[in-house]
């Protein structure tokens, strides 16, 4: 005899519910992965660095540096990511990239559990040694 009356579940108390991770969380794993990378300068374009910079420095204006440069879209099992960076000026673009990539698997696979099936990277500048920061100085006293 079975008993189905009881309605009682099979399932380990640890699968019993949905998970379910935002965008901008893998954006901000993502964002301090790729940072984490030598020659690595900066994520995102010069120009949204620098409106960034200004965001950042008002109260509740937007979107954290971290996970500037970085677009993720998150589905229940997979994500896909995509990567705007910065490099500095002699370094091997390839090698940067590869390791951008490996260091973002890495990281976005072990704090999430989802799987990652593409990084893809565009390099938008290249950070020279004699140039300046683009972010304006703060002028806050």
């Amino acid at each position: 005899m079975t008993d189905t009356a009881s309605g009682g579940s099979h399932k380990a108390p640890g699968d019993r519910g949905r998970t379910t991770i935002a965008d901008g969380v893998v954006e901000k794993i993502a964002g301090l992965a790729a940072r984490e990378v030598v020659g690595v300068h900066a994520l995102g374009s010069g120009l949204s660095r620098t409106f960034g910079a200004v965001r950042d420095r008002v109260p509740g204006g937007g979107k954290a540096s971290v996970s500037r440069g970085v677009k993720a879209e998150v589905g229940e099992v997979q994500t896909a990511l995509d990567l705007e960076i910065v490099v500095d000026y002699g370094v091997s673009i390839r090698d940067v990239a590869r390791a951008v990539r490996e260091n973002v698997v890495s990281a976005v696979e072990r704090m999430t559990g989802l799987e990652v099936v593409e990084v893809n990277i565009a390099v938008s500048d290249v950070k020279l040694p004699d140039e300046p920061d683009e972010e304006p100085e703060s002028r806050l006293q």
